[in-house]
């Protein structure tokens, strides 16, 4: 049996996370704080926060951007449910747009559907390719004619739309740790860029998330930091790592927050993670994927997905090979025959106005016709660490055979 994308768990990170509970520090501690600092000297930025989860991570920064009510937030109808649902979460309106054929966001969609009271915009990285951010910034820049900020807004003594004075853009980078643009890693390119550290992502804390902070002046992002951490406990004022200096006890809540900490023990199993992302994980993953491409290129019975362009270089993270004529039944049924062969393979992802609760809110699969036609052809193949060539050619050998079968 060939799995799907198993994490890599072996003796160093097994060590790692002994070394972790061996010391007394299994809640946020020491490594949570180092893991911190080495991912934000990876991804280029001052700060970074580590948090539980990109949904948490995310959900965080909307509050904190005041959103709510009356509000909206654009978003990709191509995306997991997450995207969606933070937005739910504080009550805004999630607004969806359709994709461009590199399933991402389509900026001139974009920009037709802000209005007054758009307050963020939320790009989806794909399988690890980048959404088209420098065009979305210029959109969201120019769209500072439309914003209106909510005038009794005060977050941590300020009000953080009259500040920015426009849309935020926060990054879905949750499939994109490690990809780029313009030949620098992803970071620096939105206002705040979250990462998901999920079990099946390319560098895994089991659970996790991490948000890079790169808003313009004034904000000042030690008090990003600051707020955000205070945000993720409770509002307390102080963290537990804090609370073990010498009379230290005493700490006072500020606001009632949220619980959503990052631990030393998902720390610890990063910092391994992290360590080899560039010179192990990485490499492998591409190698895989090139493996994949240099297969079913110039078979015209397959789409195959962008890598890389003189713009953007992916994650690697998913190999989303497309079936060019399939019908999306077809589609299920060459899945069902390469399961029957011992292969592993998923989608990615099935669209918001076909999920039940989306479809209710009244957004109609018809009215993102792209979506629809990139998803119903959709099959992404398995990538991960411990894949080996043999392997990949046994799933390459496999979908052919499926797609002939089905196919005809």
């Amino acid at each position: 049996m060939i799995p799907f994308s198993p994490p890599r768990i072996d003796d160093r990170t097994i060590k790692a996370v002994e070394d972790a509970l061996r010391s007394g520090w299994i809640t946020t501690g020491p490594r949570t704080k180092e893991f911190e600092r080495k991912l934000a000297a990876y991804c280029g930025v001052e700060r970074m926060v580590a948090l539980n989860s990109w949904t948490n991570a995310c959900e965080l920064v909307l509050r904190w951007y005041g959103i709510g009510p009356g509000d909206e937030v654009i978003i990709p109808a191509y995306t997991y449910c997450a995207t969606a649902n933070i937005v739910m979460h504080v009550g805004a309106k999630p607004v969806l747009v359709d994709v461009l054929d590199d399933l991402t966001m389509d900026p001139e969609a974009v920009r037709k559907a802000i209005t007054a009271r758009t307050k963020c915009i939320i790009p989806v990285d794909i399988g690890g390719l980048p959404a088209r951010m420098r065009e979305i910034m210029r959109i969201a820049e120019d769209a500072c004619v439309l914003f209106t900020p909510a005038v009794n807004l005060r977050v941590a003594g300020s009000n953080p739309q009259m500040r920015l004075g426009r849309p935020l853009v926060l990054s879905d980078a949750a499939h994109s740790f490690g990809a780029r643009i313009d030949g620098k890693t992803l970071g620096t390119q939105a206002d705040i860029t979250g990462f998901s550290f999920h079990a099946v992502k390319n560098l895994t804390t089991a659970e996790g998330g991490a948000l890079a902070f790169h808003l313009p002046q004034p904000f000042e992002l030690e008090e990003l930091y600051t707020f955000f951490n205070t945000m993720s406990l409770h509002g307390q004022s102080k963290d537990a790592l804090a609370k073990t200096q010498p009379g230290a006890w005493r700490y006072d809540v500020a606001f009632p927050g949220y619980k959503c900490n990052m631990t030393d023990l998902q720390a610890a199993i990063g910092l391994v993670e992290l360590d080899r992302y560039d010179t192990e994980t990485l490499p492998r993953r591409k190698a895989i994927c090139a493996r994949y491409q240099s297969a079913f290129e110039g078979d015209d019975r397959f789409v195959l997905p962008i890598l890389r362009d003189p713009e953007r270089e992916t994650s690697y993270h998913l190999y989303m090979l497309r079936i060019a004529k399939a019908t999306e039944e077809q589609r299920d049924a060459i899945i069902t025959a390469i399961a029957a062969h011992q292969v592993s393979v998923n989608v990615h992802f099935i669209p918001l106005p076909m999920l039940s609760f989306y479809k209710g809110q009244g957004h109609r699969m018809a009215d993102f016709p792209n979506a629809y036609q990139q998803y119903a052809r959709e099959i992404s193949l398995p990538v991960y660490y411990d894949l080996s060539d043999a392997q990949v050619d046994e799933v390459i050998a496999v979908v052919k055979q499926a797609v002939s079968e089905v196919m005809g």
